[in-house]
């Protein structure tokens, strides 16, 4: 018999656990939350000061069952389920299904799951946090009361199937709002005007500055024609030559929403995937005997903390003094961490700076490899000294026209040598070396160039920068934002177009109720402002049933309100002019998860359906018969088909244009990156000039 019980979340983090503790304790999974609201109903009872109808969860009984048996046999129970609010509620909830003392230190958290810190946690452990309980269970309850009593309204007077929460409305809000940005554009004309300088054999680029010193804006092609009216002989001297070093620090370590955008960026990660495989990295990944088994290899990756502990810091010190040398050593950091972050955790991190992406490659999956990688080299970096780049500026002078260069060059790589950030990592002006100039030169313009431009609107939301708009705003939390968008996505609210999220019609419909009768649901200060009361609950500052009660009292009267006077909304089938195949009725435009699709009006008799097909104006260049159509796949990807399919199995990723190769006469595609688009031939090496 063992003569302790801990319990944990997860079956691999009970075995790396268990391996740690010895003979004398017995490690088991909860497989989560044992113990929540039903699903079949509010599970809040307002009436009686919003008190909560728990209940074991459907499928969880025999694991609770297991529980209780394993309990009974144990000295003592320790509950070890993860750092945070969530986990503190499932401690909770077992130590009332196992009937455990509250009051006593059954409590164990860990912020890695390593040997030594397994150990000292069980050292240590504490009581219940009730702040934490009461700070998860007031967001709970007040989704709860948002989801349960909005939803069913909108089931009635819209569709069923609809939903509304907090967080999730404010961000389909936000996505409808850029939209709209987008649409209601107008975009306005700018010139440049680029000079190509030569020195020597050395040639250099300038940018049109303004004049006698003063920065001039070029909107219009009347304004470029009087800048080359004045120029003169295409002789410029150079009259200002300014050099200078400039330190360039790295970044901090990740926390949980730096981590999404920058897989995102790099790994082409969605957030839901990213915390998945971070998960399994914090959890544990068998290394081998020889390398110690089961090992947790990064810290608990749901914080917003950029703490680092400084036993991690004395170690990523000595490494980086072994591997790369003494001046690569960072400075001494103060401590700093997000406002309103919860400091127990650290930021996301290695658990070890001694393992090394390299040497882990052949026991880690490409995903989880590719992901430590990313984690490793940020905090390796970020315990690095600067950067410290070479610049120079020069002011080129003609007739009062004043040109501007700029150039620089890396002197000392610091943490550069490891890492360098995603947005980052395209700095022009670090590639950009001026020839040595001196002030009173004169140098020639080869090439005078002027360029019109079109200001553009703003980009649609990536996940990467919903997500970083989300944190930098407070929007939800470290646990909440992946969660949010997958929920706004499997409902149909948006969708995606080349990894940029679209509103749907839905989407669209159900704001506009919620703007008009419940304006706070999605209102972005509003929010923010029940973030930070959930913060105060946690720091004991206030009670959680004075929150729901402040918030249900107006929230109530608005629900009343939109029960007695919300319209019934029809979404009426539109008629498409085409006849269906297989019966003969008329086919009719349906609105569905995704937007607006293709149905038979004999419906259920009848269950022919089809995806709207748009068409991009160029022949099939595979039967000659056929329209290409843009058409989506199951992940909701773009891609690019003849509408003759089956008869005809033209595919391609990449948008076919209406011209052929002037080289073999196939098909021209246009290639799209993060960067640029470009025009290449899918069957020979011809390319165009890319558009940036």
């Amino acid at each position: 018999m063992s003569d302790y019980l801990v319990i944990v979340e997860s079956p691999a983090k009970a075995k790396t656990i268990e391996r740690y503790l010895g003979k004398k304790y017995k490690v088991k999974a909860s497989m989560g939350h044992v113990i929540d609201l039903p699903k079949s109903q509010m599970g809040v009872d307002v009436e009686n000061e919003f008190s909560p109808k728990y209940i074991t969860i459907r499928g969880k009984g025999d694991v609770l069952k297991e529980l209780r048996k394993e309990a009974k046999k144990a000295k003592r129970i320790y509950l070890a389920a993860d750092p945070d609010r969530e986990g503190e509620a499932i401690a909770w909830h077992l130590a009332h299904a196992l009937k455990v003392d509250e009051t006593s230190e059954c409590r164990v958290v860990f912020n890695e799951i390593t040997k030594d810190a397994i150990k000292e946690s069980f050292k240590n452990p504490r009581k219940i946090d009730y702040d934490l309980v009461d700070a998860q269970q007031a967001r709970r309850i007040l989704d709860r009361l948002v989801g349960y009593n909005i939803s069913p309204l909108l089931w009635k007077k819209v569709k069923k199937g609809l939903s509304a929460g907090r967080v999730q409305s404010v961000a389909v809000k936000m996505i409808i709002d850029r939209e709209k940005e987008i649409e209601n554009f107008t975009p306005e004309e700018y010139w440049s005007i680029e000079a190509q300088f030569q020195k020597g054999k050395k040639n250099f680029e300038g940018l049109f500055y303004g004049f006698d010193g003063k920065k001039q804006p070029l909107k219009q092609e009347k304004n470029v024609n009087e800048v080359l009216e004045k120029i003169k002989n295409k002789k410029f001297t150079v009259s200002k030559v300014t050099k200078r070093e400039r330190k360039r620090n790295p970044s901090k370590p990740f926390i949980t929403s730096s981590l999404q955008q920058e897989a995102a960026r790099k790994l082409n990660f969605k957030a839901r995937k990213t915390m998945m495989i971070a998960q399994q990295l914090y959890e544990g990944i068998d290394l081998g005997k020889k390398s110690g088994g089961i090992t947790g290899l990064i810290t608990y990756m749901r914080t917003d903390s950029t703490r680092i502990a400084d036993s991690a810091k004395e170690e990523a010190k000595s490494y980086i003094e072994e591997n790369y040398g003494k001046e690569y050593t960072g400075p001494k950091q103060k401590k700093q961490s997000q406002q309103g972050a919860q400091d127990a955790h650290e930021a996301v991190r290695p658990t070890s700076a001694s393992k090394d992406p390299q040497s882990l490659k052949d026991v880690l999956s490409r995903d989880q490899y590719r992901l430590y990688k990313l984690i490793y080299e940020r905090f390796l970096a970020s315990q690095m000294a600067p950067a410290i780049m070479d610049t120079m500026s020069v002011q080129l002078d003609n007739n009062g026209i004043e040109f501007r260069a700029t150039g620089s060059k890396v002197k000392f790589k610091g943490f550069m040598k490891v890492y360098v950030e995603g947005n980052d990592g395209n700095k022009k002006e670090e590639d950009k070396i001026l020839p040595d100039l001196e002030e009173g030169e004169v140098v020639d313009a080869k090439e005078i160039l002027p360029k019109q431009h079109f200001t553009q609107p703003p980009p649609r939301y990536t996940e990467a920068t919903l997500v970083g708009t989300m944190e930098k705003q407070g929007l939800g939390r470290p646990s909440t934002y992946a969660p949010t968008l997958d929920t706004i996505q499997r409902r149909g609210y948006v969708g995606m177009d080349n990894r940029r999220f679209v509103p749907t019609e839905l989407g669209m419909i159900v704001i506009d109720i919620l703007e008009k009768y419940f304006p706070e649901i999605i209102d972005v200060d509003f929010t923010v402002k029940m973030e930070g009361d959930l913060d105060s609950i946690e720091e004991g500052k206030i009670k959680w049933i004075h929150i729901i009660d402040d918030f249900y009292k107006d929230f109530n009267k608005r629900l009343e309100k939109a029960e007695e006077e919300m319209e019934e909304i029809e979404i009426k089938d539109e008629p498409a002019g085409i006849d269906c195949e297989k019966c003969g009725h008329e086919m009719v435009y349906k609105m569905g998860r995704y937007g607006k699709f293709l149905a038979c009006s004999n419906f259920p008799d009848c269950r022919n359906t089809k995806p709207i097909l748009k068409k991009i104006g160029v022949t099939c260049p595979k039967c000659k018969k056929g329209d290409v159509v843009e058409r989506k796949s199951k992940k909701r990807r773009t891609f690019y088909g003849c509408d003759q399919y089956p008869d005809c199995d033209f595919v391609s990723w990449d948008k076919p244009i209406a011209r052929t190769c002037p080289v073999c006469d196939s098909v021209l595609v246009e290639k799209k990156s993060k960067k640029q688009t470009q025009v290449k031939c899918i069957a020979c090496d011809y390319k165009e000039d890319t558009q940036t």
